[in-house]
């Protein structure tokens, strides 16, 4: 199942001008992807760039409902301090995902960087967006080349 499985990383704060260029680059790598046989893709569940990758794979969905969408959430109360229309979002993306995880019943230390560890080792491939060379993504980048999986940076 791994090797049909893509996962994504991405900074939860995405400039204006960036997110029409990154939603076209999500589309075309996912479909890439689609054409070597990947058909399952994980999602982090934050905002930012994790919303859009879903929303990406959830278009695309439409025109190939062999693609499966997983939301991986790293904790149950992790929307709760987001604005409404962010969280109105999410709770969409959860509501049709093919599967939701909820990895933790509430916030602890470290739960974001078990959920991305969580997402990488069922994956195959990376959909990475990573402009920083420090924090969560930089992280799971990292992490995701020590475990062998292809590194897809948009």
């Amino acid at each position: 199942m791994r090797e049909k499985t893509c996962c994504f990383t991405g900074h939860r704060d995405v400039p204006e001008g960036e997110k029409e260029r990154l939603y076209r680059d999500l589309n075309t790598e996912i479909s890439a992807l689609i054409k070597k046989g990947v058909n399952i893709f994980r999602c982090g569940g934050a905002r930012g760039f994790d919303t859009m990758a879903a929303l990406a794979v959830l278009d695309i969905k439409k025109l190939n409902p062999k693609v499966s969408l997983v939301v991986d959430v790293p904790c149950s109360n992790q929307h709760l301090r987001w604005r409404a229309e962010e969280r109105e979002t999410m709770e969409y993306i959860m509501s049709v995902a093919d599967e939701v995880n909820i990895l933790s019943p509430h916030y602890y230390n470290g739960c974001m960087q078990y959920r991305n560890r969580y997402m990488a080792d069922r994956s195959l491939y990376l959909i990475a967006y990573q402009t920083k060379a420090f924090g969560g993504s930089a992280y799971t980048v990292l992490y995701a080349k020590e475990q062998g999986l292809t590194i897809i940076k948009i």
